[in-house]
């Protein structure tokens, strides 16, 4: 059973399966959140996303970073990523045409920061997330 579909921009339609999510700054206990800390928690994100899904491949959806204000310190300015970070693991059809469409699936461990504590859903899913390269980073494997 999936929790979601998502129409990517290729019209790939692509299963959500799994989905966790956190707060991006919970373990912010000091500091400010600014391009070195940001840094860090994008490559955690990638690395816990690579460790607990080590069986497929794993993709980072590049995320956006606002400037709210002119402020900063000694870290430089401030510098947020969206709110929520997310790791999604994902199931379409076989890439491969000459595949076995009942014996192949194929999957993918995404990995992305979001606003809102939402699960995307169909066409109104973040664009960055919509426009995964299905074809060029997922792979295909036997059920």
């Amino acid at each position: 059973m999936s929790l979601s579909h998502i129409v990517l921009s290729s019209g790939r339609s692509i299963e959500l399966t799994g989905l966790r999510m956190s707060s991006t700054y919970a373990g912010l206990l000091e500091g400010y959140p600014c391009k070195v800390v940001n840094d860090m928690q994008v490559r955690g994100l990638l690395f816990e996303a690579e460790r607990d899904f080590s069986s497929g491949p794993v993709h980072l959806v590049p995320p956006s970073r606002e400037y709210p204000d002119g402020s900063g310190g000694a870290f430089g300015p401030v510098e947020v990523l969206p709110a929520v970070a997310c790791i999604g693991a994902f199931s379409s059809t076989a890439i491969d045409p000459d595949l076995d469409p009942f014996l192949h699936r194929s999957a993918l461990t995404v990995a992305w920061f979001q606003p809102l504590p939402d699960v995307p859903s169909g066409e109104d899913a973040d664009p960055a997330l919509r426009d995964i390269r299905w074809t060029e980073l997922a792979r295909d494997h036997e059920l």
